[in-house]
């Protein structure tokens, strides 16, 4: 089983970006996957979930600007990144099931 994150980068405070987790050995149809983050000096913190049924959660950091999505076609856990604000700098990882991210994360930068 294998995650990797990408499609992070610099942007500044406003912008967007959107992530992407591509899995090999395992697919994101139907299952339950979950995107967390690091910034420096914090504890890892859950963002989002997506549930098999396609339902959807996020936490309150994040709710109305990020958005956890699934591409069962090409087996892709997606992270739409929206309003950035500077706080939101940090490394990004995904995870499927119940397990802790285990991936080398995608690092976002917001800043002027």
């Amino acid at each position: 089983v294998q995650l990797v994150e990408s499609g992070g980068g610099l942007v500044q405070p406003g912008g967007s970006l959107r992530l992407s987790c591509a899995a090999s050995g395992v697919t994101f149809r139907g299952s339950y996957a979950r995107w967390f983050r690091q910034a420096p000096g914090k504890g890892l913190e859950w963002l989002s979930s997506i549930y098999p049924s396609g339902s959807t959660d996020y936490a309150d950091s994040v709710k109305g600007r990020f958005t956890i999505s699934r591409d069962n076609s090409k087996n892709v856990l997606y992270l739409q990144l929206n309003s950035l604000k500077t706080e939101d700098t940090a490394m990004y990882y995904c995870a499927k099931g119940s397990a802790p991210p285990r991936s080398a994360g995608t690092q976002v930068t917001v800043s002027s």
